[in-house]
């Protein structure tokens, strides 16, 4: 197994979940601060205030991302360490952190690949609204214009919102990420329609003002679907799986999944307007569109990015309707208990590069494991290996069948604060003693350092 020449191997982490520094410099508070607050709403009540101390360490960090020999490391930037309020004063501080950090990634041979937006939305702006008021297309349109001014002469790779579908899915109508809300149906797909201006508004002003020539995408979920055999009524199947409003959500028990779709997010971004089916089925709750609207969103992008974890398999049943088939008993789970499915991430690529023709990056992949540190002093991580060599092999498959994919982001480069799990899951590939912040390179970063040296040739096929 060979990659493209020039693929590009990364790592991710997102600002909130490793930066830490929660009050130094002058940073302003984001909804995760509040849902940190909040008693109940992450586990054992952690929180992001320190995390993995990124702030203080990224010199350390990033010569360990240098170790790993990772060719770029997708970062996000913190909207209220820049604008502490969202909007009005910039903070000094806060942009030159920034600063120090894309230049030592340039200087360690690692191209950024900046995230505008990974779910720390500003405290001050949620109070006027949040995206629930359509200035915040205005306010993200602001936020971008001044990281744009201050560091696109050397960023060159953007990308807009990451997982929409969970800030919005997750944190308005099932109030289990940040902010905690559980608002109705109108309110959702009103949030959902200000956050594809906001994405929009963010691609003009890149492609406006960006002092070099930008290359621009985005990051929602890749939700995907494989076929249990390669037989085409089975791809057809895995096709409605993933882009047929119905289908999708009686797949989901009959959930109403407002925003857990491919089509919801993506094809208002690609084809500058909404699912017919969706719309359909949203009767009333679908939100006011004015003029212009689809053109600002549909702002042409440079590639489109999937964060894939798992997929879900399906079949043509006997009267044509799609079937999942069900999970294996004692079949294999992440400590997350995600099921471990790698044809998802292969089909699931292939499909949505299918749809969008698109060149496709993988923005996220990766599981949680329960590593710790072993007498030997080292962290060993078999599973993980094992876990990204089926999930890369499965990937490769996908570019050999025609494919167009550019890069892959492992997620993700060190454990962190994990959301509403608070410190419970360790995704990382290097382990982080949180305790003394003490960070190891667990046997899948020495691992994944041979896959990018060998550009995917360490890659191992089981017969």
């Amino acid at each position: 197994m060979t990659f493209p020449k020039n693929f590009i191997w990364g790592a991710a982490a997102a600002s909130f979940q490793i930066e830490g520094g929660a009050r130094d410099e002058g940073k302003g508070p984001s909804v995760w601060d509040m849902m940190c607050q909040t008693p109940g709403k992450v586990w054992q009540g952690h929180t992001g205030d320190i995390a993995c101390d990124h702030y203080h360490r990224y010199k350390e960090d990033v010569a360990l991302m240098k170790e790993v020999g990772l060719k770029a490391y997708r970062l996000s930037l913190s909207w209220p360490r820049i604008l502490p309020s969202g909007v009005g004063k910039i903070n000094e501080a806060g942009l030159a952190f920034y600063d120090r950090l894309i230049d030592e990634l340039l200087q360690a041979g690692i191209e950024p690949w900046v995230t505008l937006f990974h779910w720390d939305f500003p405290y001050e702006l949620y109070c006027r609204g949040g995206w629930l008021n359509r200035d915040s297309a205005d306010w993200f349109a602001d936020y971008t214009a001044i990281v744009t001014e201050r560091l696109s002469d050397r960023v060159s790779h953007w990308m807009t919102l990451n997982e929409p579908q969970c800030f919005v899915g997750l944190g308005m109508d099932f109030g289990i990420h940040a902010p905690g809300d559980k608002l109705g149906l109108q309110e959702i797909l009103r949030a959902s329609h200000h956050v594809l201006l906001a994405h929009g508004r963010a691609v003009e002003v890149l492609r406006s003002s960006a002092k070099k020539k930008p290359l621009i995408g985005w990051a929602p979920v890749g939700v995907s679907a494989f076929p249990s055999e390669e037989k085409e009524a089975n791809i057809n199947a895995a096709r409605q799986a993933m882009f047929d409003h119905e289908t999708v959500t009686r797949l989901n028990n009959g959930n109403k999944i407002s925003v857990w779709s491919n089509t919801w997010w993506g094809d208002p971004v690609v084809f500058g307007k909404y699912p017919e089916d969706a719309w359909k089925a949203f009767g009333n709750a679908v939100p006011e569109i004015q003029e212009g609207d689809m053109k600002l969103i549909s702002q042409p992008i440079d590639f489109y990015g999937a964060n894939i974890y798992s997929g879900l398999e399906v079949r043509a049943g006997n009267d044509g309707a799609v079937e999942a088939v069900p999970l294996a008993q004692g079949g294999a789970m992440t400590a997350f208990r995600w099921p471990v499915t790698p044809e998802g991430l292969g089909w699931g690529i292939k499909l949505l590069h299918e749809r969008y023709q698109l060149p496709m990056v993988v923005t996220e992949n990766g599981l949680s494991c329960n590593d710790w540190i072993s007498l030997d002093g080292e962290v060993h991580d078999p599973q993980r290996i094992d876990f990204l060599n089926r999930y890369l092999l499965s990937l490769g498959k996908a570019i050999q069948k025609g494919a167009d994919v550019r890069g892959y982001f492992q997620w993700s480069i060190m454990d962190n604060f994990e959301w509403a799990e608070g410190y419970k899951e360790r995704f990382g590939l290097i382990y982080v003693d949180y305790p003394t912040q003490k960070r190891i390179l667990k046997d899948s970063a020495k691992w994944y350092r041979t896959v990018i040296e060998t550009n995917g040739e360490r890659l191992v096929h089981f017969k």
